[in-house]
């Protein structure tokens, strides 16, 4: 029997998805024309294979034991072609989509940024946000390159890798009245704090190291972002707990002053996946050599 090969994409976003909506926009379709495509699977594979309910679609259970094959299938094909791919950086033309979180975002991609513009003018970077749900970030089907971050209970789909591991400081203005050239637990207790809470699981690690030590914050304000951390802390008596590479950038700033946390806040991980199909993509191993290079040399 002949196989259609160009329906199978069509069938891995619909399992994705669960959604004839959502798969028709992620593939660049019209929902007549991914309805036409369904038909044909249907009848390729001799089953149904996805079952319309009211808030979307559910897969069959032909569909769902054929999924993990078709899976990996298309990953062994995108090996095998792009395997024999060469990828000059110098020469190249490419978008790559990729999802940092809020840290990575003010941390890292500058650097990657810079590194690229030397090295390799004609990549282009799309960054889209990466918050809770990594299915947000389109990386679990691969129309993402990859997300930046911190990765918790990833799919199998997903290869994921340990950049670096990050620890936390704190920050007041240089003329505190309170503090001096270190923060004690009481002090930190005592102090009003800015707090950091961007859509990601690095919420979640500053609070629970917080919770670990039992040490309590007076939270004045939250923001979303680490952008606008520096100018509140400069003009008020507060006091916030950042990542060591971002207190590493306010060291600079002569209204601030960084000091040790008043006890061990621990570390957490920072790390980068990406869906499996691209394993062996000339210019995406490329892309992850190089921007490993930047996190060491960032963390040194």
């Amino acid at each position: 029997m002949r196989y259609d090969l160009n329906l199978l994409p069509i069938f891995v976003a619909l399992m994705e998805e669960r959604s004839v909506t959502r798969a028709a926009e992620r593939l660049g379709m019209t929902q007549p024309a991914l309805s036409n495509a369904l038909a044909r699977l249907r009848t390729m594979l001799q089953d149904q294979l996805f079952i319309r309910e009211r808030y979307g679609i559910q897969p069959t259970p032909v569909a769902l034991e054929l999924a993990p094959a078709i899976a990996d299938a298309l990953a062994r094909l995108d090996d095998a072609v792009l395997g024999q791919q060469d990828f000059d950086p110098t020469h190249a033309e490419r978008l790559f989509t990729i999802a940092p979180n809020g840290y990575v975002e003010f941390v890292l991609v500058p650097a990657i940024v810079a590194r690229l513009a030397q090295v390799a003018p004609g990549i282009r970077l799309r960054l889209t946000p990466y918050g809770n749900d990594l299915s947000e970030t389109g990386v679990i089907s691969g129309t993402t390159a990859m997300v930046l971050g911190r990765i918790v209970d990833p799919p199998d789909n997903l290869v994921v890798q340990h950049l670096m591991d990050e620890s936390l400081e704190c920050v007041v203005r240089a003329g505190h009245p309170q503090v001096g050239e270190a923060i004690t637990r009481e002090q930190f207790e005592q102090l009003r704090h800015v707090n950091v809470m961007p859509p990601g699981r690095i919420r979640a690690g500053v609070f629970q190291a917080l919770a670990q030590q039992q040490l309590k914050r007076d939270v004045a304000i939250s923001v979303t972002n680490f952008f606008a951390v520096a100018e509140m802390v400069a003009v008020t008596d507060y006091c916030t707990t950042l990542p060591r590479l971002i207190c590493n950038r306010l060291r600079h700033d002569p209204r601030l002053k960084v000091l040790p946390a008043p006890v061990d806040l621990g570390q957490f991980p920072v790390e980068i996946a990406w869906h499996v199909r691209y394993r062996h993509d000339p210019a995406h191993r490329w892309l992850r050599s190089l921007i490993g290079d930047v996190v060491r040399q960032l963390a040194a």
